[in-house]
């Protein structure tokens, strides 16, 4: 039985130096925001109060604190709805301080990527995310194995050396 896996905000606050995170999914299920953007609404980024939300605090904290904040996505294109949604959406990611790159997944053959999305804090510490084929999150893994590490590290500079920077990549 794998022990308590902390929050994200906690494995954040504590990060020192780095925190990475890989995505590769075309679609994270549906969620309140989505369903409201699908119809029509959209975000004032200029008024911070209306959309800020604990996320953005913990990403601007670490930034703050000099922590590098990295997100690489590969997508498949064209671009399915909840990619077209989180692309825009990641404005709100952006003004927090994180960085963030997509890579179209036709230019990721030649690359070995891992199986499942994870977070990797300091360059030691895994957070592992199952998802069902829904989309769904069914559950998160912490791994800290030195070769399990590095291979994911590997995989994340990899992709981010390749991919497209969020302010060119258009959707």
């Amino acid at each position: 039985m794998q022990s308590r896996i902390p929050p994200f905000d906690e494995l954040l606050g504590r990060c020192r130096s780095s925190a990475v995170h890989l995505e590769m999914r075309d679609s994270y299920g549906t969620n309140p925001r989505l369903e409201s953007w699908k119809r029509g609404r959209r975000t004032n980024w200029g008024d911070r109060s209306s959309w800020w939300r604990p996320f953005h605090d913990a990403i601007a904290d670490a930034v703050g604190r000099g922590v590098s904040v990295r997100r690489a996505r590969v997508v498949s294109e064209p671009v399915s709805d909840y990619i077209r949604w989180e692309h825009y959406a990641t404005e709100g990611n952006v003004i927090a301080g994180e960085e963030v790159r997509w890579l179209p997944r036709s230019r990721s053959t030649d690359l070995l990527l891992p199986g499942n999305d994870f977070w990797l804090f300091d360059g030691g510490l895994l957070r592992i995310h199952h998802f069902a084929g829904d989309g769904s999150l069914v559950e998160d893994e912490m791994r800290q194995e030195g070769a399990l590490v590095r291979q994911c590290a590997s995989a994340f500079e990899a992709v981010w050396q390749r991919a497209v920077p969020h302010e060119q990549y258009a959707i």
